[in-house]
């Protein structure tokens, strides 16, 4: 029996993705449209649609589908905007934010991931406004500045480089805290600092070198 990969696409989304408050159209149809199988390992493809997150490999995960859709709407993208996600992963939520933005610029820590992701958006046809590059986000630097910043790791605090990258109204989602009890959040830089939304609450791997410095308890 072979699995009906487009019905459980539109059942994640009618059954996960909607009761959790991702209600913007076109978030819900980039999820609808984009083959999240396509971009999970194969030893796990038929778990794609599940509401579980995937491991990836280097101790990294894919988020849970409705984790992928309360970050996108959160960030509210537009289809003029200009986005930088840090940490590509598998790429499919690079392929998501390439529907909904002018141009996406994805940095990824590991090269075998960023090489994959390449691949898989230029197989799918999907990359024409995309640009993977194999970075440390904490030893990278830029002279551009983004209308949104996606953030697919967790921090213990938001580091002050990456609210550096952000234009004037521009927006930053990130997961932040200490695991088990993370929230996800929008920065956006004011006058007076960043100014910071608490959204929900989840738990998330975290980016590397971003994990809180360990305490020690005599």
């Amino acid at each position: 029996m072979t699995m009906d990969y487009a019905k459980a696409r539109e059942l994640m989304v009618e059954q996960q993705v909607r009761p959790w408050d991702v209600l913007d159209a076109r978030v819900l149809d980039a999820l609808v449209s984009i083959p999240r199988d396509a971009f999970v390992p194969a030893a796990h493809r038929v778990l794609a649609y599940a509401d579980a997150a995937l491991p990836l490999g280097h101790g990294q995960s894919m988020m849970k589908p409705v984790l992928e859709g309360r970050t996108l709407q959160s960030l509210d993208v537009q289809a003029g905007d200009d986005v930088l996600e840090i940490g590509t992963g598998s790429g499919f939520l690079t392929a998501c934010l390439g529907r909904l933005a002018r141009e996406v610029h994805s940095i990824e820590l590991h090269a075998d991931f960023a090489d994959a992701a390449r691949a898989r958006l230029d197989t799918m046809g999907l990359g024409a406004n995309v640009r993977i590059d194999t970075a440390d986000a904490f030893a990278w630097d830029t002279d551009r500045r983004f209308d949104a910043i996606c953030v697919t790791g967790a921090v213990s605090s938001i580091p002050a480089r990456f609210l550096q990258w952000l234009r004037p109204n521009g927006r930053l989602f990130v997961v932040r805290g200490t695991s088990p009890a993370m929230e996800g959040v929008i920065a956006r830089n004011d006058v007076n600092g960043p100014r910071i939304e608490s959204l929900f609450e989840t738990d998330l791997p975290y980016l590397v070198g971003a994990a809180p410095a360990p305490t020690f308890n005599f």
